[in-house]
């Protein structure tokens, strides 16, 4: 199976499946996708992209953006049979590309994270119970890049199908594949723009490793985190398993 999914214009869409979850069994593959903006198939030379988006046969769509991002930007182009949920789980705006040059990425994302997990407890929680539910699959979630707000969303959901922490955060550095091209299509829309963050466009595997240590520290696990933060119970867990991982 193919974990990376080839798109002209999307960079960083990504098949969720094939990581060992609780009980040794397989998160499914082809039932939960991870992305950068969707919205991008809305574009004029787009069209097979969008053919190859829909043979996926994705039914959701959760867009992690702000609304004012859609507003600027669009959204994944409407079609019959695909539902479409807008939650912004980032509460606090930062403009990443303005940040001075001496803030360390790994310590600038392992907070952002913290700090959506503590800011995004309503959204997060509906975005568990929307991928955990009966017919809501295939589904995708993403934001603009699919790599911090849609990092965090996936590292919670693989941590509580039981994925080894290892994977998670390997899973999280996968991004950085995708940093060259991210980084192409920002400067092309900003032709005058010279100086930008030099973190801007990494997605550091330690970031990963100490927001969920941090996370750990807090809550005693994700689970705890899930339990005590999100009001996520036994039964949303076992939802998600029977939903994504293989019998």
């Amino acid at each position: 199976m193919t974990r990376h999914i080839e798109f002209a214009r999307l960079h960083n869409f990504r098949d969720l499946g094939g990581y060992t979850g609780e009980g040794g069994r397989t998160v499914r593959w082809g039932r939960l996708y991870r992305s950068d903006a969707l919205s991008k198939l809305a574009e004029a030379d787009a069209g097979e992209d969008r053919e190859r988006f829909r043979a996926l046969g994705i039914r959701t769509v959760i867009d992690l953006r702000y609304p004012q991002e859609i507003a600027t930007k669009g959204r994944v182009p409407a079609s019959d049979g695909l539902a479409w949920h807008n939650l912004s789980v980032e509460h606090r705006p930062v403009s990443q590309s303005r940040l001075a040059p001496d803030v360390d990425p790994v310590r600038f994302f392992a907070d952002l994270h913290s700090e959506v997990a503590e800011d995004g407890v309503q959204e997060l929680r509906q975005i568990l119970h929307l991928i955990a539910g009966d017919g809501t699959a295939p589904l995708v979630f993403h934001c603009a890049a699919g790599k911090d707000r849609t990092g965090l969303v996936a590292a919670l959901v693989l941590a509580l199908l039981g994925v080894d922490e290892k994977d998670i955060i390997a899973d999280y550095a996968l991004s950085e594949l995708a940093t060259e091209r991210l980084l192409a299509d920002w400067k092309a829309a900003r032709p005058d723009r010279e100086d930008f963050w030099p973190g801007y466009g990494l997605a550091p595997a330690e970031s990963m490793r100490l927001f969920l240590t941090a996370l750990n520290a807090g809550h005693g696990s994700v689970h705890g985190y899930a339990r005590d933060q999100l009001g996520v119970g036994d039964g949303l867990i076992a939802d998600l398993r029977q939903q994504l991982l293989e019998a």
